[in-house]
């Protein structure tokens, strides 16, 4: 949760420098449950219909799919912040991101980037955030 925290707090716009895999797979791991809790009452809503095409959402959810766009919207900058860090940590670019968007095959490859280990010692983003670590905290 600290890590979430610190990417929304602290690396909120933050395209510069480098992040840990940790920092990054934290806060999709957090981002991804805080969007489901909030999605939730529209998902049951629709699901247990009898004809889902034509349900127009009322109630909680409403209120629940308004809450989701307005989170997607404020975490949307600082999502492609430390996906654009954890990218330099592993020595790319930043643009390598738009690899998403190549169909079949883009979102794969970006998933490789994101679990490869960091660039060891410094790069021309910044110096290596594992060494940079608290003595008490955990290494990973």
């Amino acid at each position: 949760m600290n890590e979430y925290l610190n990417v929304i707090r602290n690396h909120y716009a933050d395209f510069r420098g480098r992040a840990r895999r940790r920092e990054y797979w934290m806060f999709y791991l957090i981002n991804t449950i805080i969007s489901l809790i909030l999605y939730l009452p529209f998902i049951v809503q629709t699901v247990g219909a009898p004809d889902p095409e034509n349900v127009m959402p009322s109630g909680l959810a409403l209120v629940s799919s308004l809450l989701f766009l307005l989170y997607s919207l404020a975490v949307f900058l600082p999502a492609l912040a430390v996906s654009v860090r954890r990218l330099h940590d592993t020595g790319r670019s930043g643009w390598w991101f738009l690899i998403n968007f190549v169909p079949l095959v883009g979102g794969l490859v970006f998933f490789i980037f994101t679990v490869l280990d960091s660039q060891p010692g410094p790069n021309k983003w910044g110096p290596n955030p594992k060494g940079m670590q608290s003595p008490g905290a955990a290494a990973w």
